[in-house]
């Protein structure tokens, strides 16, 4: 809030009071965000677990019941492939419980199984990977390397402050909230030694309190991910900042 006035002494206590009140709502609103991105992550993984135990046993019944009912339709082709249908989706379902579990909270599609060609425009284009959140930064680093990307991690923002000055990356991906340096310090100190080197940053449910993106927009952001994202939505933001196609 910027309020301005060419008089001397304009304002009154009233609006003093006022700003304060509008302050401390401001305060509150943000100190609920930073709860709700720890929170997020914590639940993730809690939820998986909840809703495994809780249909573990159904299924398993379902399951125990339709081989039993095999076992009695024997000679009977069509009924037993129904049954035989049944024990497969009960067998799909467990496997996408199970990779639920395993699903760092963030990032969609990560793990889908799905084959990833190398792609020739992005062959040993090097990236820096900041985030200290392990499964963001470790996933990320992994999902660009099979598109042929390099690519180098950082834990914290001193550490991606010293990548920085030991070699030339093509692009940075950060997250915005991270200790030692926040997303504006990451992207500054990427630009300081290459004024046209690409920088996305990272951030849950838009929390920006530095207000890293807006800084940094004004001084030429290439893009924001906010989390949680898709690893397509991640790989188009990759390909618009190196200059290549979207797929």
């Amino acid at each position: 809030m910027n309020v301005e006035s060419e008089e001397k002494q304009a304002f009154t206590e009233d609006d003093r009071q006022m700003a304060e009140i509008f302050g401390r709502y401001i305060a509150i609103a943000m100190n609920i965000l930073d709860l709700l991105v720890v929170e997020r992550y914590h639940t993730t993984g809690r939820a998986a677990d909840h809703i495994n135990q809780q249909i573990a046993e159904p299924l398993n019944t379902i399951m125990t019941g339709a081989s039993l009912l095999m076992e009695d339709y024997i000679g009977h082709d069509d009924i037993r492939h129904r049954l035989q249908g049944i024990i497969d989706n009960v067998v799909t379902i467990k496997s996408a419980l199970k990779e639920a579990q395993k699903q760092p909270p963030g990032i969609f599609g990560a793990r889908s199984g799905r084959q990833i060609t190398p792609d020739p425009q992005l062959l040993s284009r090097h990236i820096l990977v900041a985030d200290d959140e392990e499964f963001i930064r470790q996933t990320i680093a992994d999902v660009v390397q099979k598109y042929g990307c390099l690519a180098d991690t950082a834990a914290d923002g001193r550490e991606a402050k010293a990548l920085l000055k030991q070699r030339r990356y093509d692009l940075i991906i950060s997250d915005i909230k991270m200790p030692y340096a926040n997303g504006y310090e990451i992207f500054a100190a990427g630009r300081e030694i290459d004024p046209n080197l690409p920088v996305i940053l990272m951030t849950g449910f838009g929390y920006d309190p530095n207000h890293s993106i807006v800084r940094a927009n004004r001084e030429g952001l290439t893009a924001v991910l906010y989390k949680p994202f898709k690893v397509e939505q991640l790989m188009n933001e990759i390909r618009c900042a190196l200059g290549t196609p979207k797929v």
